[in-house]
């Protein structure tokens, strides 16, 4: 098979699509979507975000020294583009989309839409070229009490997320290829979470049902607000 050559660029892909909320709860505030994040520790925990200095959340994060990373889902997905082209100078994001933010420990305003949120105060403002790199210590993480189930597990492949891949948002189903490990699982171990993931099914329907009640009661009070 032939290989060719491209230029360096930014060719790494999948990545998370994320909507960073800056400012704070009783000033001013903004919400910006980013691309360019990850996870760099596990102890203490440390995330990090790219931003461009002439961006109205760079000066924003700076002042405050704190942000949040709002995890972005299928029913985001056209606020956190609209929120990419869209410049907080010019705009209310949370009130031209119809957002709601509600108050982090921190003071950092969260998107309350979404189903996960981490609460990161800044560490290192590192300048790289285009971007300055916010290098940042999670300090809280608060989620929706539907991604937990009966045992108290964080199930985040309930949160219908998505991903960004070269220029598009795409969904993240509900298909695993393995769990971690899985190549040098033993046999009796295997048995035993092809059980498990039988009666993990079974609660996956429930919650499809509930949630799809959720969103079916959102609409309609969606629908009679705009009477």
């Amino acid at each position: 098979m032939k290989n060719l050559d491209f230029s360096p660029g930014t060719m790494l892909a999948p990545v998370p699509v994320i909507m960073a909320t800056c400012g704070t709860a009783a000033g001013r505030k903004n919400i910006i979507t980013i691309a360019w994040t990850g996870i760099v520790n596990t102890d203490p925990p440390m995330t990090y975000i790219s931003v461009r200095e002439d961006r109205c959340s760079y000066r924003l994060i700076c002042e405050n020294r704190t942000f949040a990373i709002n995890l972005v889902t299928e029913e985001l997905v056209w606020a956190a583009d609209w929120c990419g082209v869209r410049s907080g100078r010019e705009y209310d994001k949370f009130r031209e989309t119809g957002l709601h933010w509600i108050t982090a420990k921190t003071g950092v305003p969260l998107l309350e839409e979404s189903p996960l949120r981490l609460e990161c105060c800044v560490r290192q403002d590192i300048p790289l070229g285009t971007h300055h790199m916010f290098l940042a210590e999670i300090v809280n993480v608060s989620v929706q009490e539907t991604l937990l189930d009966e045992t108290g597990r964080l199930r985040l492949d309930r949160a219908g997320l998505v991903a960004w891949n070269h220029g598009e948002y795409f969904r993240l189903q509900k298909m695993p290829l393995g769990k971690f490990g899985f190549s040098v699982m033993k046999e009796k171990t295997k048995r035993r979470m092809r059980k498990q993931t039988a009666g993990h099914r079974k609660q996956t329907a429930g919650h499809r049902k509930q949630t799809a009640g959720y969103r079916k009661s959102r609409r309609e009070k969606g629908k009679r607000q705009d009477r």
